[in-house]
């Protein structure tokens, strides 16, 4: 959701080469060197007055703050926020790797190369262990019915038998006669014993003779015995007898018939040679799996996209690979390629936009969260989890539209950052916002690693911090180290250490708008000393027309403008009176002086209050048209 490390550009690095600046200032104080810490913040004090002390203390990271207000970090936790201006994005360049990198990203490469070989990207994957427990109950729960079905049946079918034994009682004692002597029935016992011998041994030579047929004659034994036994009127001692030759005849039977199993075995074996001569035929070429309009494999773009996921694991070459499956996965379970030509609605264009690049050539892309104090919209986006999942189909659809503007060749540029814009952003009660950003998070670390080089939080309010604790324990110690938050009187000194006053929307403090300049025409930043005067010169060396944008963070100063010619005998024109700019003024001042003989152009900003003041200004010169 690729790292770097910028330094805010100093004032005299960012002077025009044709332009000498001159100061008349009051007394210089040593006091003028500020010192910018914040007010240490008693430890007893609620949180919502710490956490404005934090801010202010992320804000002074790199200039001599950190160290002398450690004790305090311990207290606030900045230490997260120190980290993050540390941070450095890595090489994509296969050789400038560490070896150890350039070996888990060949056993990766390996690993995907037999699993596009054997279609596991496509073909659906074995149940996880997750899915298996989950299983689990389900078929508990079947077998559970069908062991009651099962002790339901025979119950029912036992009621009977059990009928019919109260009435045998009651023909015993109904009975007149006796019942038998013994002798008689040892005497057909031992006669039925004689019958079934002499049919089982006359079965055993059958079966000598036709070894085929063991089968059959144990079935035919099996049922000469239960006529024999249906036919006796005594039943106990009569079925004792038949069970035991029963055992006698089958223990012979099961030997006897292994050997007359082989034959049939045999004939078996020939369709599996005629299945073996079959694969002479080609195996099916390995699939081809595409993860942002890039194959996974044979492209010089593809070690940059595996590089991300293995960053995203710290290198664990297994885990990164089950990270890839998963990614492949959700994409098509998403429809990530039908996403990008559906149509969403232009409602959220002003919410998330894309606009200029860092000093290190990153698209930033802007997302402005007071935008959902509209009721309207938050209502729109956030009311049922119907709305909420077509905004985050809308944000993944943006996503996905600003990656496939990227550079994914080694050396270009591939990661974006993030400003996000917190002012006047709804609180943490509002749940459908919470809830929405939280699936975001989810799917954004899982299924985009490395694709912010920097995540900067603006105008963030004391609230925020105690929110960002909450979804902490759900980030990545590295997508936390590219944090960088500033308060709201810090938002645009801070947005300047990593974006050119020209690259950053004039609503954040910067120059860029539609009008007559553009990203091309830098810019340079100074700061005012409080109670003094700063004097910018544009020289001109011949005939034309100059053109100017000037504008000093928050004003509340005077501003005056004036044409001096390089001849002794020449005349001071005045551009523009002596004027009081406040904050609630135009935010940049933009005018043209049309100039027919050398001279130069002087501009004056008196600052009378006890702050510093950011002054921005550029010019161009363009020829007169006759």
């Amino acid at each position: 959701m690729a790292e770097e490390t910028q330094k805010a550009a100093t004032p005299e690095a960012q002077t025009s080469t044709t332009t000498t600046e001159e100061v008349v200032a009051a007394e210089e104080k040593p006091a003028v060197i500020e010192k910018e810490t914040p007010a240490p913040v008693p430890e007893p004090e609620p949180v919502a007055s710490e956490k404005p002390a934090v801010v202010e203390e992320a804000d002074a990271v790199g200039e001599g703050a950190v160290e002398e207000e450690k004790p305090k970090e311990e207290t606030t936790g900045e230490v997260k926020i120190t980290q993050s201006v540390s941070f450095k994005e890595e090489t994509n360049v296969v050789g400038e790797l560490p070896e150890a990198q350039k070996k888990a990203l060949d056993d990766l490469k390996q690993l995907i190369q037999e699993a596009l070989k054997k279609h596991e990207f496509t073909t659906p994957s074995p149940p996880t262990p997750k899915e298996e427990e989950e299983k689990k109950p389900a078929e508990t729960e079947k077998v559970e019915v069908k062991e009651a079905e099962k002790t339901e049946a025979p119950s029912t079918s036992e009621e009977p038998k059990t009928e019919e034994e109260p009435k045998a009682t009651e023909a015993e004692t109904e009975a007149s006669t006796p019942p038998p002597p013994p002798p008689v029935v040892e005497e057909k016992v031992e006669v039925k014993e004689e019958k079934v011998e002499e049919k089982v041994e006359e079965k055993e030579e059958e079966k000598k003779a036709e070894p085929s047929a063991a089968a059959e004659t144990v079935v035919a034994a099996a049922t000469e015995v239960e006529k024999v036994a249906a036919v006796d009127e005594d039943g106990a001692k009569t079925v004792e007898a038949i069970e035991e030759t029963i055992v006698a005849v089958s223990a012979p039977t099961t030997e006897e018939a292994a050997p007359a199993a082989e034959p049939e075995t045999a004939p078996a074996e020939e369709p599996k040679k005629e299945e073996e001569a079959v694969p002479d035929a080609p195996p099916p070429p390995p699939e081809e799996v595409f993860i942002w309009g890039i194959p996974l494999l044979g492209d010089e773009r593809s070690d940059v996209i595996l590089l991300k996921f293995l960053r995203a694991r710290d290198f664990k070459v297994k885990d990164a690979f089950t990270m890839i499956k998963n990614t492949v996965k959700w994409r098509k379970e998403f429809g990530i390629d039908a996403l990008l030509e559906e149509a969403l609605g232009t409602e959220l264009e002003n919410v998330v936009f894309t606009h200029g690049v860092d000093k290190e050539g990153h698209p930033v892309c802007y997302n402005v969260y007071g935008a959902f104090q509209d009721k309207e919209l938050y209502q729109n986006c956030f009311a049922s989890e119907e709305k909420r999942a077509k905004f985050l189909k809308w944000r993944i659809q943006f996503l996905e539209k600003s990656i496939r503007k990227l550079d994914f060749s080694p050396s270009g540029i591939c990661t974006i950052v993030q400003v996000s814009d917190l002012k006047n952003s709804p609180g943490p009660a509002k749940s459908g916002l919470r809830q929405a950003t939280n699936q975001a998070l989810g799917l954004l670390q899982d299924n985009y690693p490395e694709f912010v080089a920097k995540n900067v939080f603006i105008n963030v309010p004391w609230w925020y911090l105690t929110f960002n604790k909450m979804i902490s324990p759900f980030l990545t110690q590295r997508t936390k180290s590219k944090f960088v938050f500033a308060g709201l009187s810090k938002s645009t000194e801070t947005l300047f250490k990593y974006i050119a006053p020209e690259e950053v929307p004039v609503q954040y403090g910067g120059l860029s708008r539609d009008g007559e300049f553009t990203v091309a025409d830098s810019a340079t930043d100074v700061t005012i000393k409080p109670a003094s005067k700063h004097t910018v010169v544009f020289p001109v060396s011949e005939a034309c027309i100059l053109a100017w944008e000037l504008r000093v963070l928050g004003w509340d100063v005077s501003y005056e403008a004036e044409f001096v010619p390089s001849a002794e005998d020449g005349y001071t024109v005045i551009v523009s009176k002596t004027r009081k700019v406040t904050a609630t003024d135009e935010p940049v001042i933009s005018d043209t002086f049309k100039i027919g003989e050398p001279g130069k152009v002087v501009f004056t900003i008196d600052n009378q209050t006890s702050k510093k003041k950011k002054l921005l200004y550029r010019s161009k010169t363009k020829p007169i048209s006759e």
